[in-house]
């Protein structure tokens, strides 16, 4: 059940138990693999944050998209098919970078009813690493995070 809670959006969730995950920083999810093209999208405020955070302009990272709402911008990518702030496997941006970056290799589904569950993917290699996750790790996942 969505509700607000401290000015923020806030929402019911059950998720997998028992899920370990440290993130590896082998940038993966930061560009298109042989098997997958992905689409880094963007909510307005991020785009505006990043591009005032960068000073590049907007049509310089991103262009407009339709259908795929409350994303509304794709991220710009470079030849070798990844994200223009990927720099060695680093995030240039990474301090305020995207919720969708910041929420892989997670998702949330929408079960219905006011039911949501979070899931993985697993062609994260960092899925099965680290300590178990806990329900306030994925509390964690903000816009403002």
């Amino acid at each position: 059940m969505l509700y607000e809670q401290s000015g923020e959006i806030s929402l019911s969730f059950e998720y997998l138990k028992h899920v370990r995950f440290r993130c590896m920083r082998c940038a993966r999810c930061c560009g298109n693999t042989k098997d997958k093209i992905r689409s880094i999208l963007l909510l307005k405020i991020e785009a505006d944050r990043i591009s005032k955070g960068t000073l590049i302009g907007l049509d310089k990272l991103a262009e407009k998209i339709k259908g795929f709402e409350p994303y509304i911008y794709q991220m710009k990518k470079t030849e070798d098919r990844k994200c223009v702030f990927l720099k060695d496997n680093s995030c240039f941006i990474y301090q305020i970078r995207l919720l969708i970056c910041r929420f892989y290799p997670f998702q949330l589904k929408n079960l219905r009813n006011n039911r949501y569950f979070f899931t993985y993917t697993d062609e994260c290699p960092s899925i099965g690493n680290g300590s178990q996750l806990k329900r306030d790790f994925l509390k964690g996942f903000s816009v403002n995070s």
